[in-house]
This record gives C-alpha cells, sequence and structure tokens, in this order.
C-alpha cells in the first residue's frame, strides 16, 4: 500500500507540473457539485471519494474540488442535465442510460448491450475513438450549456437473482429491473419483464418479491449494499450490461477554470477511472472467490454458448434503436466504426 501511495503521489505530483498549474497564494478553492449515479455505500464511490479526490487537489494546488454527490440527493437521476444548465449542480457522473427516453442515441451511448467484452475497450472509445465527440454531439442538440469533460466505464455489471437463471431459456417471465433503454428493450427480447426502477429502490424490490432479478451493478457495489444477502444466485462475470457513465460540467463553470485547471479535470478523470476499473475488477474477483469458497451462493457463470444467443438478440435491439432518429444511427456507427478499427467486428 505504501509503495502504491508514494507512486501515486508521483503521479500526480508529475502531472500538476506538466499541466504548469500555479494557484494564486490565499485564493479561496473551488468546490464543483458534482452528482452521481451512486448509491452513498457504493465501493465505487467511496473509491473516488478515498483515493482520488485528495489527488484532485494535489494536482491543482489546493485551488479545485469535488463533491461527489450520492444519486438523487440534490435532483432526480433523470434531471442531473437540466440542473446543470440552470446551475443547480456543477455537473455530474451519472449513467447514460438514465437519458434513453430523449432520444435512442443515448441509449446507444449509455450501453451497448453485450457489444464491449471489456471495460477497458469501451473506455478506449470514449478517450481516443470518438465516443466523448459523440456523446458532446447529443447532448449540445438537447441540454445546450452541457459540457462533457469525459466518458467511461468501470465494470461489466453482474447480476443479482434471487432465482437461479443458467441461460437465456431462464429469462423467460422474470421480472428484471432494467434500466430504460436498450437493456430494457434486449430483456424484453429474450422474454423477460422490465420493471424501471431507481437503483436505491432494488434492495426491497428484491425483498419483497416485486421483482425476481436486477441489472443493477459491479459485484463489488452489489456486495456492498447487502444485495446477495437476499438475492443467492448472482450472475458474474455478467451477461449484459458495462454501462458507460459520463462526467460533464455546466458550460460557463467549465469556462471560468484555468486553462491548466481544465486540463487536470480532464487528465484526473481519466486517470480516476482507469484506476477505478482496475479496483473494482480486483475486488469483484476477491469477493467472488470468497463467496464460492462460503457456499452460500451460487454463483452462476453462463456458458459462451448461452452468451452469444444473448447478444444475438442485442444486435437486433442495437439495430432497432439504431433506426429510432439520425443521431441514433450516428451514434451506433461511431461504436461499429470504432470496434471495426480495434478488432472486434470484422468489416
Amino acid at each position: 500500500m505504501m509503495v502504491r501511495g508514494m507512486a501515486t503521489l508521483a503521479m500526480s505530483t508529475a502531472i500538476a507540473v506538466m499541466v504548469g498549474f500555479t494557484s494564486p497564494d490565499g485564493a479561496e478553492a473551488r468546490t464543483l457539485k458534482v452528482q452521481t449515479s451512486s448509491n452513498a455505500s457504493h465501493y465505487s464511490l467511496v473509491f473516488l471519494r478515498e483515493e482520488w479526490l485528495p489527488k484532485l487537489k494535489e494536482m491543482t494546488n489546493g485551488s479545485l474540488e469535488i463533491d461527489l454527490l450520492p444519486i438523487e440527493s440534490v435532483v432526480p437521476r433523470r434531471e442531473t442535465p437540466e440542473a446543470i444548465g440552470v446551475g443547480i449542480l456543477d455537473g455530474d457522473l451519472t449513467s447514460i442510460n438514465y437519458f434513453a427516453g430523449k432520444d435512442p442515441a443515448f441509449a446507444l451511448m449509455g450501453d451497448l448491450i453485450a457489444g464491449y467484452d471489456t471495460a477497458d475497450q469501451i473506455q478506449t472509445y470514449c478517450a481516443r475513438g470518438g465516443g466523448k465527440e459523440m456523446l458532446q454531439k447529443i447532448h449540445d442538440k438537447y441540454h445546450p450549456g452541457v459540457k462533457v469533460v469525459g466518458c467511461g466505464a468501470y465494470a461489466r455489471e453482474a447480476f443479482v437473482s434471487t432465482v437461479p437463471i443458467r441461460g437465456v431459456a431462464d429469462l423467460a417471465g422474470k421480472k428484471i429491473r432494467s434500466p430504460e433503454g436498450l437493456a430494457s428493450d434486449v430483456f424484453k427480447r429474450a422474454g423477460a419483464a422490465p420493471v424501471a426502477l431507481p437503483g436505491s429502490e432494488t434492495y426491497g424490490a428484491l425483498e419483497r418479491g416485486v421483482i425476481d432479478a436486477a441489472d443493477n451493478s459491479a459485484y463489488a457495489n452489489n456486495d456492498a449494499n447487502g444485495m446477495h444477502k437476499i438475492a443467492k444466485f448472482p450472475i458474474f462475470p455478467g451477461i449484459h450490461s458495462t454501462p458507460i457513465l459520463q462526467f460533464t460540467l455546466n458550460q460557463q463553470v467549465w469556462d471560468e477554470l484555468t486553462p491548466a485547471e481544465q486540463t487536470a479535470l480532464e487528465v484526473w478523470y481519466e486517470a480516476a477511472y482507469n484506476d477505478l476499473r482496475r479496483a473494482v475488477d480486483l475486488q469483484d474477483r476477491k469477493l467472488v472467490a470468497r463467496d464460492r469458497a462460503a457456499g452460500d451462493l451460487e454463483i452462476i457463470d453462463w456458458s459462451q454458448e448461452e452468451r452469444d444467443k444473448l447478444r444475438a438478440i442485442a444486435v437486433e435491439a442495437w439495430e432497432a434503436f439504431a433506426a429510432g432518429s439520425p443521431l441514433a444511427k450516428e451514434t451506433y456507427e461511431s461504436h461499429l466504426s470504432f470496434m471495426k478499427e480495434a478488432g472486434l467486428l470484422a468489416d
């Protein structure tokens, strides 16, 4: 831990020097109020708060800080862009899927169900493959004044279930919590009954039998939220979702930052999410090994054949959503272009 801390501190110091940051003596730090899509207990939110918020302060010599707020602590989860536009929030770090009802482009950008094998591939798409620019174009139409600082994924979600679901056929008739949009459509095409619920209501819905299973979060987050106390049949690795989150700010707030602060914030976000991805993957695997050894849970790993069946269903949903609007078609083509360039799809 000491070696890792020293290495990370050295990296942060080097970045601060690299961006040429200087902070006026005695200047008061600016704290950005950013609402997330995480519950307060989520491993990912705790990790960012403890490991990476202090680093942003170091990188900017104390001029810039972020207050990461739990989901719906200020406004409903679907309303963060509007709240950013009018200055209620400075920004959000939230699921793009929440805005799928406005345009299917948000659904395709938020989670190309079964499209990518790893969260790292998605982070590359966002940072180097045109994803960030595509997301900005969508927001420019629906949320003028919202600046996309970055986007990415940190985990392929696990799946919590109170009943065993060992393949596509077992999805039939199951009531599954799913965000609106592409994921919901895929589950519906597979024969399940999607139920739209915020993450904060998932535990109670599982406990009362309102739903049988949930597209919820990474295994570590599900463990932190106590999901496995009542949902004894998790699926890991996940079968469906690698959600993309956006990091956005009010454009005026962004413009008020110095060029050095802007650069520091972009570098901070990309470094933080890369570290979060590695930490969550490691934590997921540690917890899965622990739970398998304990024997209280039946952790289900779908066969490749069953995963391929679900992917075939998902491809039909991609194409249907792409036909929903010109921006959706452009988003779909953006994904395909990157996936072909990266060797994930054949030309």
